[in-house]
């Protein structure tokens, strides 16, 4: 009896002493605390131009999961064994210079950021620089970084153009002066004729609005600016939320549908433009003419442009016959005038598909005109703070960072600069941001756009629209009617003219994404 009540303490003994030991082994752990999330292993990290597959272990609590922030670098598969993952990436070959992509694992509250770095391809490594005699580049190089008199004498109200109607005061010699001054080389003037035209057959333009137009012009011809003047929101074309579609003389859609319907806008267009070129005909080479603006069926470039056998393209090049044909019936200095050509919503992609330039009978003096503002939900709308390669996934659109960026420039100066036809991107912008971080990405951008179209021998035009608020459609720099500042307006212009107009050697496009904020 003795030797069992021994036997039984001593191993009560036993088990206290253990869970004594164990908790003091358990608050001198090395264990790490939940959740957790180690990397095991990357492998390649670093990929030859040729792409393939990077597989990427780790050990984590809760099941890990794993994003790419580059278009090029895709998800192929994922394995799990315990708390063991393993993910599996495949890179596409790269066509142009070295890249990077970041791949972020998270589990639970933890997150890790991998840097998969490509090399450039060697092509494009040995392709020289873009040729600065070119005449098509040469044109862009006299354009260079422009800015746009936006919501100003395109502002309309009750569809009736009126000046100051969207907020902005009346824009003054001061103003140019002070565009020129800031470091900007052209400026755009967008005009929109709403209510300033008279009925058929005549479609007579109202002598007020045509003199302001030119009052504004003179303003930038003693500025030292070139000039761009257009037909504007006459195109424009809304499909609201509850379904009501606004739409204007300019009517795309039913010009497809209805040849009676094409036939009248062409016989304004064409009225319309005879009136401005005589108007300016006796104006020298500083004043370019850009023919229409942003015409598609409201659905920007998704709509049944994509299903009606491409019948608004067509139409859209029958407009852009007319409007230069009409330029150049008014001889004099219009004989010779620069003229801009837009595609299907002035879309880089649907231009160089399906814009068929326009019958010239003088050669070498059509200029392609596009927009540039992806992605829309980052540059226009507010809806994420950061782009680019190092921004947090969460806090920005999951495409159009720098590569997109890259190659729908390159497109274009494959499709036409180096055909000797130049390209200016006709807007472009960032709206405004209430703080410093967001605003770091915004100049980052802003500046990359720049330095992109410098590379590729386009001109390029902010977006300005004197709205001094930040978030949506917030893109003021300068007030237009006296040319101060507006906000940070100075650091955005000092960035964006860096990249535009930098002969430093070592400043590339490499280097600025090098140097993107952290």
């Amino acid at each position: 009896f003795m030797s069992t009540k021994f036997i039984f303490l001593k191993n009560v003994m036993a088990i206290l002493l253990s869970i004594n030991i164990l908790s003091c082994s358990s608050s001198n752990s090395s264990i790490e605390e939940l959740p957790y999330l180690t990397v095991k292993s990357v492998y390649p990290q670093n990929l030859a131009a040729a792409g393939g597959e990077i597989t990427i272990r780790v050990s984590s609590y809760p099941v890990a999961t794993a994003q790419s922030n580059a278009e090029w670098m895709t998800p192929k598969s994922k394995t799990s064994s315990d708390n063991l993952m393993s993910f599996t990436f495949t890179a596409e070959a790269n066509k142009g210079n070295a890249r990077k992509a970041s791949i972020t694992i998270t589990a639970g509250e933890k997150e890790t950021v991998i840097i998969i770095t490509q090399a450039a391809n060697n092509e494009q490594e040995n392709k020289p620089a873009i040729d600065e005699n070119l005449p098509a580049v040469k044109v862009a190089r006299e354009l260079g970084l422009g800015w746009n008199l936006g919501n100003q004498l395109d502002a309309h109200v009750n569809e009736i153009a009126d000046e100051t109607s969207w907020g902005n005061g009346k824009v003054t010699q001061e103003t140019l002066l002070k565009v020129k001054q800031a470091g900007f080389t052209s400026v755009r003037i967008p005009v929109t004729w709403l209510g300033k035209v008279g009925e058929a057959p005549h479609y007579h333009i109202d002598a007020d609005r045509l003199n302001r137009v030119a009052e504004v012009v003179e303003y930038a011809e003693r500025a030292g600016l070139k000039a761009i003047i257009n037909i504007h929101h006459d195109g424009h074309r809304h499909i609201h939320e509850d379904g009501f579609d606004e739409h204007r003389w300019l009517d795309i859609v039913e010009a497809a549908r209805n040849k009676d319907v094409n036939n009248a806008i062409k016989e304004q267009l064409k009225s319309m433009w005879t009136q401005i070129a005589q108007r300016f005909e006796n104006k020298g080479e500083f004043l370019i003419f850009e023919g229409l603006n942003e015409i598609h069926d409201g659905r920007w470039g998704t709509g049944t442009n994509t299903t009606d056998g491409g019948k608004q393209y067509a139409i859209l090049n029958e407009w852009q016959q007319v409007f230069v044909d009409a330029v150049r019936a008014t001889g004099g200095n219009n004989a010779t005038r620069y003229l801009g050509i837009s595609g299907y919503c002035t879309n880089p992609d649907l231009t160089i598909k399906h814009l068929q330039l326009p019958t010239d009978p003088t050669k070498d003096r059509l200029l392609i005109s596009v927009h540039y503002y992806d992605p829309a939900n980052f540059a226009l709308e507010n809806k994420f703070a950061e782009w680019g390669h190092t921004g947090a996934l969460s806090k920005k659109e999951k495409w159009g960072d720098e590569e997109h960026l890259e190659k729908i420039f390159a497109a274009l100066r494959t499709a036409y600069v180096e055909k000797g036809i130049p390209v200016y991107i006709g807007e472009m912008g960032c709206v405004h941001r209430n703080n410093n971080r967001s605003e770091a990405f915004r100049k980052y951008y802003l500046e990359y756009v720049c330095k992109a179209a410098r590379t590729n021998g386009m001109a390029v035009f902010y977006w300005d629209n004197g709205n001094a608020g930040a978030g949506r459609e917030c893109s003021g720099l300068m007030n237009h009617a006296t040319g101060t500042y507006v906000n940070n307006g100075k650091d955005v212009i000092d960035v964006m003219t860096k990249g535009y107009f930098s002969n430093d050697s070592s400043y590339t496009l490499e280097s600025l994404y090098n140097n993107a904020p952290q």
